[in-house]
């Protein structure tokens, strides 16, 4: 598959799930901290393609959950190159680092990273977003649930 081909699939994916929350959660998942806009999501990996998730080297499973970043200037709308790091804790505190790939597509900057849950398991997330020395941290929660 090319590349070219292979991001527009993950396009695609990122648009359609940005939909569904949405359109679900009827709420804009979106925070702006400092001069960025960060825009946020959290699913679960089988919302993936077989063909898509394979391409990025991430692992299908229903007990597997993808966060998807992105960084916009809030006054542009363009997207930012910048150091993203994370931690997830669940309610009774054990933590799981957040380890993020950086994916470029066109003028798109997506950073990704995949972690373990279980079914009704609420996380707290604390995600540093850096460049240069400006620095923000985006902080929120979500429970997350098994889809059988």
């Amino acid at each position: 598959m090319t590349t070219m081909l292979r991001h527009s699939l993950f396009t695609r994916f990122v648009v359609g799930a940005l939909a569904i929350l949405a359109f679900s959660a009827n709420a804009e998942q979106k925070k702006t901290l400092g001069n960025w806009d960060v825009h946020y999501m959290v699913v679960g990996t089988p919302f993936l393609t077989p063909d898509v998730a394979a391409n990025y080297g991430i692992v299908r499973s229903k007990f597997n959950a993808l966060i998807n970043i992105s960084v916009l200037d809030s006054k542009t709308g363009t997207a930012q190159r910048a150091d993203v790091t994370g931690v997830a804790k669940n309610l009774i505190g054990n933590s799981k680092k957040l380890t993020f790939k950086k994916v470029e597509e066109g003028n798109a900057i997506y950073y990704l990273a995949v972690f373990p849950f279980r079914d009704q398991e609420t996380f707290r997330f604390e995600i540093d977003v850096r460049k240069g020395s400006n620095q923000q941290t985006l902080k929120f929660q979500q429970k997350m649930y098994v889809d059988n």
